[in-house]
């Protein structure tokens, strides 16, 4: 299967857009109306933590410079349909690089900043990526050097731009000619083209390379637009990863579309995020838990806060509802969880009128446009408050995976199998109760994973928790826990067990091994990698 052949029947388009599901547009569309209303206007404002430096590109100065770029691709051989990644942080950079890509219908695949030889060798050999952007250094890695010889291992790779103080330039030309916008036309990406390839984050092994159309991707930012009713006037913070699902969707498409100011942060840091957040006026923010404690725990929650920063959405896992309370009270913020994946971005997400016993015990319920069921292991519906495989249908449901058509998993009715365990409560919400990796059995028995975490996040020296499987001869599996704990607390298994038991939880589910840890293997969007937690278990006396 090649990214020029994805998984994308007549029917399902003629039904999207007559259901007006699809609107048959790019993000350039909206991008460039934004240009024409706003010309003068921020368009993205970057940070750089280890410098102090920040960048101010207006729409204007953003629409010339990807237009140059687009045309400097166009020279280098670049043609619709080529793959180009960027492993690029939260710069600017990184949003010129993407509407570039559109300009000339390329398809855009960032690439995690973390990510080095043995990551970055096969996903540019996969996709068959023909132009890379990389940053010169970045949080004290030399990535040019890298490159160097990692160049020699990829065949299909012809140009690399190497970012560094010289920004862009080596691949911007002078002037966009007349030819080069004839180009521009020639090569118009359609909204049911592939323009975006982004690897799963891998919480649970191999990458697969997921396809998005402009359609899949508009409806999915729309969508999201309308349930939190962000404006143009309104100023977006993003210290999530652009290379992510979460950052790009929400920190590039989302204010482009809209015509807002978008607030990049290059690496994560709390307090740097609170003095921006109080600086720029911002009004919202998204990202996973740690994100979330991070900005509860620091110290300038009282200094910083004000009274434009009215929504943080949290999302990537479900949100432990202690976690949930505790921040709702402390920011003084309107909470908002969802649910989604690379596969749909999000597809759920709670109202802004929700009531306290929805915002912190359910993932979110549907978009209009998007359905979503619980099944058993035949495949046939639950009933309502039963645990199952979500599955997922919609017009925000990605077209493929490259080259893996036997992993797409949807049925001729659409319905797209996640891998995750829900429940449907409340009539429509979801609530996520693990993946089907999390299964542990112990002596037939099915231990009720996220049960027992939402119950130690609500443990005074619990900073985060995770649960997996560790093989028995005896039993088939038994439970092992992983936890961090808060600066100067500490916490035994012993401890630990007498919690459960004042929280009221069965002695049979309760951890028979506990490892702390100084942190979580995550993945760069903050989600727990329970797939290394589980070799690591392995191992454990």
């Amino acid at each position: 299967m090649s990214i020029a052949d994805p998984v994308i029947a007549d029917d399902r388009i003629q039904s999207m857009v007559d259901l007006g599901r699809w609107r048959n547009k790019t993000l350039l569309n909206d991008f460039d109306k934004a240009v024409l209303l706003h010309s003068s206007k921020p368009a993205i404002i970057g940070y750089l933590k280890d410098t102090g430096a920040e960048t101010s590109v207006s729409y204007q100065q953003l629409a010339d410079i990807s237009d140059r770029l687009a045309a400097g691709m166009l020279n280098k051989g670049i043609k619709k349909g080529d793959v180009v990644s960027f492993q690029l942080p939260n710069w600017w950079e990184f949003v010129a690089v993407f509407l570039a890509c559109m300009r000339i219908g390329a398809i855009s695949n960032p690439l995690m900043p973390i990510y080095r030889e043995n990551e970055l060798t096969y996903m540019l050999n996969f996709g068959a990526s023909k132009l890379m952007f990389i940053p010169d250094k970045f949080k004290g890695f030399d990535h040019a050097q890298m490159f160097e010889s990692l160049n020699q291992t990829l065949p299909a790779l012809e140009s690399i731009c190497v970012v560094g103080q010289s920004s862009l330039t080596p691949f911007l030309v002078d002037k966009v000619t007349a030819e080069h916008r004839a180009a521009f036309d020639e090569n118009s990406l359609s909204a049911n083209d592939v323009f975006l390839l982004m690897y799963t984050s891998g919480t649970t092994g191999a990458p697969k390379g997921v396809m998005h159309t402009p359609n899949t991707h508009e409806y999915a930012a729309r969508k999201y637009i309308e349930r939190t009713k962000l404006s143009a006037s309104e100023v977006i913070f993003m210290g999530s990863p652009t290379a992510h699902m979460t950052g790009l969707m929400f920190g590039v498409t989302v204010p482009l579309m809209l015509g807002a100011t978008t607030v990049l942060l290059d690496q994560w840091d709390p307090s740097l995020a609170w003095k921006i957040i109080h600086d720029k006026n911002v009004a919202f923010t998204m990202g996973a838990t740690p994100f979330l404690a991070d900005l509860c725990d620091s110290e300038l929650v009282a200094s910083c806060n004000q009274d434009d920063f009215r929504l943080f959405v949290c999302g990537g896992a479900p949100v432990p509802p202690a976690l949930a309370r505790r921040a709702s009270k402390k920011l003084n913020v309107k909470l908002m969880t969802v649910w989604g994946m690379t596969e749909m971005s999000v597809a759920t997400a709670t109202l802004l009128t929700d009531s306290e016993e929805k915002l912190f015990e359910t993932d979110g319920c549907p978009y209009d446009g998007t359905e979503i069921r619980v099944v058993n292991d035949q495949g046939t519906p639950v009933e309502h408050g039963e645990e199952g495989r979500l599955q997922v249908r919609g017009a925000g449901n990605f077209v493929g995976y490259l080259k893996r058509p036997e992993a797409y998993d949807t049925d001729k009715a659409g319905w797209f199998d996640t891998g995750d365990l829900a429940k449907i409560i409340h009539q429509h919400y979801v609530r996520i109760t693990g993946r089907s990796k999390d299964i542990i059995i112990r002596g037939g028995e099915n231990i009720p994973v996220v049960t027992l975490e939402n119950a130690l996040y609500r443990h005074p020296a619990v900073q985060d928790a995770a649960i997996v499987s560790k093989p028995d001869d005896r039993l088939g599996e038994r439970a092992c826990c992983f936890m961090t704990v808060r600066h100067g607390d500490h916490i035994t298994l012993q401890d630990m067990q007498a919690y459960l038991l004042e929280e009221g939880i069965s002695k049979n589910y309760w951890p028979e091994y506990l490892d702390i840890l100084s942190d979580m293997p995550r993945t760069a969007s903050g989600k727990i990698q329970k797939f290394k937690l589980r070799d690591m278990a392995k191992k454990l006396a």
